[in-house]
């Protein structure tokens, strides 16, 4: 990592509007060579305009940008390339049909056209072993592991000899073990020469990753800090404008009698039958890596994927869940953990997200009622404190943490016993998943039950009254709040 290098990139009085919308203002901004800026902020801060901007995506209103001394026009994404500038988005953009090789040369005319297959693949390799990625060139990118499609995206901004990276929550979906993978590619990137912008919510990775952090709140970049002159409650605190007191709220001693039992589940992605209880009021945390099974759990047990083998019983009755409809009308309610592809109608007003699930009280004898639709969607809006002044927005346009509450808070219209949700905060931002676990914990002290699934153990840790950690598809072991530490966890989760 360097401290000290040349400024490779400049920014001066960025500034977006949406309408009457300002999403950023004023923001400035500059990166040295060979370094890793991270940059942090809560959902809806203005990184991801100023991000959009930087890569071409978006046109700036006004402001500059200069990359090796030099003004650019970063109008379009090709114009970006030129000047240098590269990125590696969130929603990943591997094209599965094409090669290994096709996809790491991807936008480079002379590729498909001037070279043969074996020229294509040589070529390739070389960069292939850049971000350590070992796998044959002639290949189709879509057999790829997750994990090694998000590396074959940054070979791709590699081979267009990009001096500036833009990464966008690179580790968001992935396991512990490839988190390990996609960060020593990045220091490694660093240590070649080429600056990294490095965009997380998991503040953990800025101490572990970068030089300096750049804050931006309110749609406006502050001055970039020292990683080494900072702490985690002081970057927290110029992310929010205010110390976070409580991340975590108390847990309820309240907690009933049984309500949901899981008897020798078998589904695909669990390799040993599963066995778990929920009570009345409690929150189960289920902890594991990507692919442990804890996904597949839920999944199975709201009829979402079908079920190999087991029983499921609420309030002691056996039910017969084979579909998300059924597990609905038998009072189990599922939060799946990719709200963009399953988690909300993103074209469509807030209001309507949060009443679809419990259409049948606004539609007396099938017709529409308003003053019921606003009714229920501003109750549930409460729930999950979301700001009731946004209801008519179209979900698409929210930041990802309100986009969360909408995906949680839908499913309380259908009144349900019991709540499934599969990585509650992720992508989330540390302000708003404070809001989250508050809202999860009031939920249970109103006496639902929750069972979550989630990949970061300090989640786990926090929020849970009991706790099953998974390995490879097998229960590892079970606790109970405050009876494990942190280590002890990773342990279990990674063996």
């Amino acid at each position: 990592m360097s401290a000290n290098g040349d400024i490779r990139l400049w920014a001066e009085g960025l500034s977006k509007s949406f309408g009457e919308v300002v999403a950023l203002e004023n923001a400035d901004f500059n990166l040295r060579s060979g370094e890793i800026m991270a940059l942090v902020g809560e959902n809806g801060a203005g990184k991801s305009t100023f991000v959009k901007i930087l890569c071409g995506i978006y046109r700036r209103d006004s402001g500059v940008v200069s990359v090796e001394g030099k003004t650019v026009d970063l109008g379009t994404t090709r114009r970006a390339e030129r000047a240098g500038i590269a990125v590696v988005q969130q929603e990943l953009s591997v094209v599965p049909t094409l090669s290994v090789a096709e996809n790491t040369l991807l936008g480079q005319p002379s590729a498909r056209y001037l070279m043969s297959k074996r020229q294509m693949a040589n070529q390739a390799k070389s960069y292939l072993d850049t971000v350590e990625l070992d796998v044959d060139p002639s290949r189709l990118a879509g057999e790829l592991p997750l994990a090694e499609q998000q590396m074959l995206e940054i070979a791709r901004v590699v081979s267009r000899d990009a001096g500036v990276i833009l990464l966008d929550e690179p580790t968001a979906a992935l396991s512990d073990d490839d988190i390990v993978r996609v960060k020593k590619v990045v220091l490694n990137l660093a240590a070649d020469g080429r600056s990294v912008v490095y965009i997380t919510h998991r503040l953990g990775e800025v101490f572990d990753l970068a030089d300096r952090v750049t804050v931006f709140r309110d749609g406006r970049s502050q001055d970039p800090a020292d990683v080494a002159d900072i702490d985690n409650e002081e970057l927290i605190t110029r992310m929010l404008g205010r110390p976070l007191v409580q991340m975590f709220p108390p847990r309820s001693a309240g907690i009933g009698d049984p309500i949901l039992e899981i008897l020798d589940l078998q589904t695909e992605g669990v390799n040993e039958p599963v066995n778990l209880q929920v009570r009345k009021g409690e929150i189960l945390g289920l902890a594991g890596q990507l692919g442990s099974g804890i996904s597949a759990i839920l999944r199975g047990a709201s009829g979402t994927q079908p079920v190999r083998s087991g029983v499921i019983t609420l309030d002691g009755v056996e039910r017969e869940i084979r579909s998300p409809a059924e597990a609905l009308a038998n009072g189990v309610a599922y939060c799946s953990g990719d709200r963009k592809h399953d988690g909300f109608f993103s074209s469509r007003r807030v209001t309507e997200n949060f009443t679809a699930p419990g259409i049948k009280q606004i539609t007396p004898m099938g017709f529409l009622n308003r003053r019921s639709e606003r009714r229920l969607s501003s109750t549930l809006a409460s729930l999950v404190s979301f700001d009731r002044g946004r209801l008519r927005h179209r979900v698409e346009t929210l930041s990802g943490g309100n986009q969360q509450k909408v995906t949680v808070g839908k499913w309380l219209g259908a009144r349900p016993q019991v709540l499934l949700i599969d990585e509650p905060t992720r992508g989330v931002d540390v302000g708003a998943r404070a809001e989250i676990y508050r809202s999860v914990r009031e939920l249970a002290d109103g006496g639902l039950a929750v069972i979550f699934a989630s990949s970061e153990m300090h989640e786990i840790q926090g929020l849970s009254d009991s706790i099953i950690t998974f390995f490879r598809g097998r229960a590892v072991a079970s606790y109970r709040a405050g009876e494990v530490d942190h280590a002890a966890l990773i342990r279990d989760i990674t063996r």
